[in-house]
């Protein structure tokens, strides 16, 4: 394996995109749990089917659900997934960032509960 194939199979492991979750959540095929990492008043106005709030700053182990994780937040202008992701992997569990984040999601044309309302990257 060439370094170029190293590296995209490498963040292929840490990392999936808007439609590959979508697409699972559609389709009945998700083998994981979405945490929602943005505010509490982000995630009250519109999340992702089946998310789960969970603010990157209130992230313990014991918060966690059990199994695989996907971590989200507002879109590439935000990094309340990366920090999550971090904190969750410190804790020695398995976890994928969502790159794109919510708005990604939504500019995929998959359904959200609740409506976006401009209050989708507020952190806390």
């Amino acid at each position: 394996m060439n370094a170029a194939s190293e590296y995209f199979t490498r963040r292929l492991a840490f990392e999936t995109d808007a439609d590959d979750v979508g697409s699972a959540l559609q389709h009945g095929t998700a083998d994981f749990t979405l945490l929602d990492a943005r505010s509490l008043a982000a995630y009250a106005a519109a999340h992702l089917p089946g998310a789960i709030s969970l603010p990157h700053r209130e992230i313990t182990a014991e918060s966690l659900p059990d199994g695989p994780l996907v971590v989200y937040c507002w879109g590439p202008g935000c990094n309340a997934a990366t920090k999550a992701a971090a904190r969750i992997s410190a804790l020695g569990r398995e976890v994928k960032e969502m790159i794109g984040g919510f708005e990604y999601y939504v500019r995929e044309g998959f359904a959200v509960e609740g409506t976006p309302n401009g209050l989708v990257c507020s952190l806390p």
